[in-house]
Order: C-alpha cells, then sequence, then structure tokens
C-alpha cells in the first residue's frame, strides 16, 4: 500500500489522537483447560477480533502498546504460550493443534456471546508465527487476516527438526541441556567454521547459559513441537477463502530472513505482501508500530 505525504501526516494525525484519547485498559485473565491454567490479555474495545501470539522467550503482555493506537478499532485477545508468562501448563510436553484450537475457541466464548459464525484476525510473532500458521490451517474459514511478524514456521530448521521430530536426536536434546559442555564447544565450532551465523550463536548462547533457562529451552521446543504447519496446504486455503497475509520482517533479521517469506509468497502473490523495516529481529515493537497498523488494515 503506498502512501502519499498528505495520507502520512495524516495518518500520524490519527495515530496522535489514539495516543491522547483511547484508554490503556488491559486486562489480564485465566482461564482453566484440563489440568492447566492459561494466562492471556484482553485489550481493545473494537469490533474487530485480533488472537495474538508471542515470540519464545517472551509473553502475550508485549502486544499491549497496540491498544493506545487502534483500540477502538479492535479487540485484541493476547495469550501466553505453554511455558511462557504466566500460562501454568500441566499437560506435559505435548501441546498439540486440538489443545490450541480449543484454547483459542475457550478465549473467543469467555468474552463473546456467540461464536459459531465469528471470524476473527490472526498476529503472530516469531515463534507465535507457526502458532497462528498452525490456528489458522486447522479453521481457515474463520480467520479474516493472517499477520505474520518475522515468522517462525515457514523454514524447517534442521537442527530444530534434530532436536524435536527424532526420537535420538531429542534424548541426546536432553542430555546436551543437562550437560552443555560439549555442546558449548561444538556450536562455537560450527560458527568458526560459517555453518552457523553469529546471530543464531550469540542467540543459542544466550538461552543455554544457565540451568533454569536450558531447562526451558528444552521443555518450549519440545512441547511445542506437535505444532508443523502444512505449508503448501496453507497457502492452498489462502487462496481458497482470499485471505490477506501480509509479513513483516526485519532488514537486519539474522534469525528469521526475509527469504523465507519470499518463497512462501510465490503463488499467492496477490494476497501475500511483504514489508521489510528497519529492524533487527524484534519487529513487535512499538517503533515499527506503523507498519504493523498498515498490515492489520490492508
Amino acid at each position: 500500500m503506498q502512501l502519499s505525504k498528505n495520507s502520512i501526516i495524516f495518518e500520524e494525525s490519527k495515530l496522535y489522537f489514539h495516543i491522547k484519547f483511547v484508554s490503556q485498559t488491559v486486562q489480564k485473565r485465566t482461564l482453566v483447560y484440563r489440568n492447566s491454567t492459561v494466562n492471556y490479555y484482553r485489550f481493545g474495545r473494537g469490533p474487530s477480533i485480533v488472537l495474538c501470539f508471542h515470540g519464545y522467550g517472551e509473553e502475550a503482555a508485549q502486544f499491549s502498546f497496540l491498544e493506545k493506537y487502534v483500540g477502538d478499532r479492535y479487540s485484541f485477545y493476547a495469550i501466553d504460550l505453554p511455558f511462557h508468562g504466566a500460562t501454568n501448563w500441566k499437560e506435559g510436553l505435548n501441546f498439540t493443534n486440538e489443545d490450541l484450537t480449543k484454547i483459542a475457541a475457550q478465549v473467543l466464548l469467555e468474552n463473546n456471546p456467540v461464536i459459531e459464525n465469528l471470524k476473527y484476525n490472526l498476529v503472530g510473532f516469531s515463534l507465535g508465527g507457526r502458532v497462528a500458521l498452525s490456528l489458522y490451517q486447522a479453521e481457515p474459514a474463520r480467520v479474516q487476516k493472517l499477520i505474520l511478524l518475522a515468522p517462525d514456521g515457514l523454514k524447517v530448521n534442521f537442527w530444530y527438526w534434530l532436536a524435536t521430530q527424532s526420537s535420538l536426536g531429542n534424548r541426546l536434546f536432553a542430555l546436551s541441556m543437562k550437560r552443555p559442555g560439549w555442546f558449548f564447544a561444538l556450536l562455537k565450532f560450527l560458527n568458526k567454521l560459517g555453518f552457523v551465523n553469529s546471530s543464531v550463536y550469540k542467540f543459542v548462547n544466550y538461552y543455554i547459559g544457565n540451568p533454569e533457562a536450558r531447562d526451558l529451552l528444552y521443555k518450549r521446543w519440545t512441547g511445542l513441537r506437535g505444532l508443523k504447519p502444512n505449508l503448501s496446504g496453507i497457502q492452498a486455503y489462502i487462496r481458497q477463502y482470499s485471505t490477506p497475509t501480509p509479513l513483516l520482517y526485519g532488514k537486519y533479521d539474522r534469525i528469521i530472513l526475509p527469504a523465507r517469506g519470499e518463497k512462501f509468497q510465490k503463488g499467492i502473490e496477490e494476497l501475500c505482501t511483504i514489508n521489510v523495516v528497519d529492524a533487527g529481529h524484534q519487529v513487535l515493537h512499538e517503533n515499527h508500530v506503523k507498519s504493523i497498523i498498515q498490515a492489520l488494515q490492508e
């Protein structure tokens, strides 16, 4: 979507209006799902519904800045994923597509009297992109727009596949998280050879630097391994239901590259747009609110 200078000025004045006059009430809520308690945040009071899924190691409250800009146009429900935020997941290391769809339905039902024909938008950042893709795949007819911010799920990472999708690899992964010395050495060696880039090296090194972080890494990777979007099927659904699918990437992101989106875009170019902003991986930030709002509204 091209914006003229006048329209940009108009959009900026609207953003100022929302900053000044839209309330910033964020409600923290929980729901009981089987033996677990799932935490989510509700904010905004608009007619259009948005389900939001956050990135790895983050929490759902990071979407809350959107309320002060477009809270009069959208009602947001941002869900803490298993082993993240305030969600207390007690169903073992097995979060399935069925769990995802039932939890999403329960969130919608708790906040809307009738959900039978209710449609909603999806926003997923990083790991949350894979979650959003999985939910879209489960019920594409109900999704008005699929918005992916530096999304995981558009390419199968070999190391993630090895650590989570094979029994031997998963056992080795568990052992490595308990005794990480050899893994640090291997990672450093692969980084020197160029097989692992510096951003990924720093990212992984950060998250396995202490026992608690390693334990969470194992639980999160293993627990969410059941969410495996079928990309060709999703592309077919996007065409079938004419689902707008804007993608937003960071220009300096070395973890999830725009090239992944360009490959996914092939065959659905008229519905799938790509916007690259002046950022690293963290595109879910108030600095990029204009681009996120544009994705919501295009």
